[in-house]
């Protein structure tokens, strides 16, 4: 990532794209992605499983998309690499925090991959030259100590801890780069059709061979599991992750990795309205801490300017 063109650190859109869209398309992706993890539990299948297929029915779903914006702007030469990467990130991303949970608590995954926020800065800072303020730093690290808290919350073991949590840690890593690259890449001038679609039928072709790495079989669910997966891919993952590749061409990607950090607590009023499940007091104090993080990166933030 070292030849990265380096970006200005202003957030100001594209000619034509107004603030209010960028907003509007990124709560909207919010509250998509927050579905996700309702969506998942409900298709009861392995997680690479249901990695695999949500990558490749949203693939196929934007294949015709795909191919218009790829007409329209080709991906060649660094856009074609850097697009490459990022779907390869993406892929890493599912495959290693997906993985984490059958050797971590869940709570200790959530909070390690609720860092991608702090790499986020870290890498805009090195290879793109935007320094992070010092009010966008600690709005970031109050948002990952709220997300932490929600975590420790249900603090509880697991079989390899340290695996799991390096792997929960890598995907942390490799989500921010695949935001971060999305952005140089749309910036370069490729569309977000072209770029998105790309990204999602190279991270489906490498998680292709998961299921048989970890010995899961491919088809043997029942077909609500597929109903399930294929909600996933239409909402979280075509609504959700394409909603924030956009808002990440526009805003300041820090803040749109700080943002992502509302998840869990859209996923958690989900559960309570869908499962009754009540959050602990903790988890609530929590909420508060990361909603603080989030206002202040909020301020912390230039609004992109009018097109």
């Amino acid at each position: 990532m070292s030849a990265l063109p380096r970006s200005p650190a202003g957030t100001a859109p594209t000619a034509g794209v107004s603030p209010r869209r960028v907003w509007l398309v990124l709560s909207v992706a919010l509250v998509a992605v927050s579905l996700a993890a309702i969506y998942i539990r409900l298709a009861n299948a392995p997680g690479v499983v249901v990695a695999l297929y949500r990558m490749a029915i949203a693939a196929l779903v934007m294949l015709p998309v795909t191919l218009r914006g790829l007409r329209r702007t080709p991906l060649t030469g660094r856009s074609l690499r850097l697009t490459l990467a990022a779907g390869a990130l993406l892929a890493l991303h599912f495959a290693a925090w997906i993985s984490s949970l059958s050797f971590t608590s869940v709570a200790a995954s959530v909070s390690l991959a609720s860092t991608s926020p702090l790499w986020m800065a870290l890498l805009a800072w090195l290879f793109l030259g935007t320094a992070p303020s010092l009010g966008l730093l600690t709005g970031v690290l109050l948002a990952v100590a709220g997300a932490a808290t929600i975590g420790f919350g249900d603090l509880a073991g697991g079989t390899e801890p340290l695996l799991g949590d390096g792997l929960a840690l890598l995907g942390a890593v490799a989500g921010a780069g695949y935001i971060l690259l999305g952005r140089v890449v749309q910036r370069s001038g490729v569309g977000l059709d072209a770029y998105a679609g790309t990204a999602y039928a190279v991270a489906a072709l490498l998680l292709l061979p998961l299921p048989a790495l970890f010995g899961q079989a491919y088809l043997a669910y029942p077909a609500a599991t597929f109903a399930w997966v294929a909600l996933l891919a239409l909402v979280p993952q075509l609504i959700g992750h394409t909603g924030i590749n956009f808002a990440a061409k526009h805003l300041d990607p820090t803040l749109v990795a700080t943002a992502l950090l509302l998840e869990p607590i859209g996923s958690g009023l989900f559960a309570l309205l869908l499962f009754g499940e009540v959050p602990s007091a903790l988890t609530l104090v929590g909420a508060g801490v990361l909603l603080l993080g989030v206002l202040v990166t909020l301020r912390s933030t230039r609004e992109p300017a009018s097109g």
